[in-house]
């Protein structure tokens, strides 16, 4: 069985071309949903597959 590879907050604002404050603010502002945290340490944790639904939300909020 593999694990999942799970990106940081940082590495799936990076795929998705936009700021680390600007991907926080989208999640505050309840544009992307809440992703997953890490139940030891809190973290976000975003999965490909995450990454892909947040690109495809914001070619619909931009074009």
């Amino acid at each position: 069985m593999t694990k999942n590879k799970f990106f940081t907050t940082e590495e799936a604002a990076r795929a998705l071309g936009i700021s680390k404050q600007t991907l926080l603010r989208y999640e505050k502002n309840k544009v992307f949903p809440k992703p997953k945290r890490n139940l030891i340490n809190r973290w976000r944790q975003y999965t490909q597959e995450d990454i892909q639904k947040l690109k495809e939300s914001l070619r619909g909020n931009i074009g």
